[in-house]
């Protein structure tokens, strides 16, 4: 069985030190944010159809601000854990 930490390292990594806010929209599409001690690193800009849709983007979202930043997350063994390639 996958776990969270498997299918998304960098939601995994990052809820240690930032925060992640999900809802939902009027019409119960989720939606979120993701907040780091400076503020807002990242929010959607629409509704996301599931929430496996919205979790590949916070996924992309943080490992891309990460990379932009030169920012490092390790995994729960103490490893970095590679930007995306785009």
């Amino acid at each position: 069985m996958m776990t969270l930490e498997d299918k998304y390292p960098f939601i995994a990594g990052w809820v240690v030190d930032g925060q992640i806010q999900i809802g939902q929209t009027d019409s119960y599409e989720p939606t979120a944010m993701i907040l780091d001690h400076g503020g807002e690193v990242w929010r959607t800009e629409e509704p996301f159809e599931s929430l496996d849709a919205l979790f590949d983007a916070m996924e992309l979202a943080i490992g891309q601000w990460c990379r932009e930043h030169g920012i490092q997350l390790v995994n729960e063994h103490g490893e970095v854990i590679p930007w995306p390639e785009n």
